[in-house]
């Protein structure tokens, strides 16, 4: 399936009270590797851009007078989401603004468009619960290279979004760009080595280890609300005895 990582910039936090998008940033994902198609656009909001909110992403009033309007573009938009999978990082936030915009043009919503929608700050919450989960903490405790981010851009955050979101799924480390290679040209003539003769040794913990350990898995229940449930399933083994 195709996979959209997907961000917006707004004019401000309310897309009920008439906040409207700005910028739109998609990067396009097939079998976990980046395609190299993606859709950025800017768009001229026909309001004014909150101040707080130039101070998140930049964009002036100025800088967006001559950009196409939303309604022009909107084609663009749902040609790139159509049928995929869309992973957004805080998904309610961006969907609501994308809503608003598809209904004042009389469109269904974005939902009812694409395959589903991933939130990737609930995924977030799950996997590390009790921490910060901002896409600039995942991108710290991840090891994630963020340090081009000056300003929230939304093609900068769709490409650090896809690159966090595969290592949260611990499909691979990096991302790469496929340009339809294939397996034709690789050597099949390396020699195949036997290694049911190599015993391998078996280190047992000792137990100020089992005990740490023991702690640390306690933490992990209290931090998480009770949700290391595998801590209260009988081991076959120790059933059988």
């Amino acid at each position: 399936m195709r996979q959209i990582f997907l961000d917006t910039e707004t004019t401000g936090l309310d897309a009920l009270a008439g906040d409207r998008i700005v910028e739109i940033g998609c990067i396009e994902m097939v079998g976990r590797r980046l395609t190299g198609r993606h859709l950025h656009l800017y768009f001229n909001p026909e309001r004014t851009v909150h101040p707080e909110a130039v101070r998140v992403h930049g964009l002036t009033d100025e800088f967006l007078s001559d950009k196409p309007r939303f309604a022009d573009e909107a084609p663009k938009v749902l040609e790139f989401l159509s049928g995929a999978e869309v992973i957004i990082h805080n998904a309610p936030f961006d969907t609501g603004f994308l809503n608003e915009e598809l209904k004042r043009l009389g469109q269904a919503s974005v939902q009812s468009m694409v395959a589903r929608v991933t939130d990737s700050l609930a995924m977030a919450r799950e996997m590390f619960p009790g921490k910060s989960n901002s896409l600039d903490a995942l991108c710290r405790r991840l090891e994630v290279d963020n340090s081009n981010r000056a300003f929230h851009g939304a093609l900068l955050d769709a490409g650090l979004l896809a690159e966090v979101y595969v290592r949260m799924t611990r499909g691979q480390d990096s991302l790469v760009i496929d340009a339809g290679s294939s397996q034709q040209g690789q050597r099949s003539d390396v020699p195949r080595l036997d290694l049911s003769r190599i015993a391998l040794p078996v280190v047992a913990a000792a137990e100020a280890e089992l005990r740490a350990h023991e702690e640390w898995l306690k933490d992990l229940d209290k931090a998480s609300g009770g949700k290391t449930v595998w801590r209260s399933l009988v081991h076959p083994a120790a059933s059988a005895q």
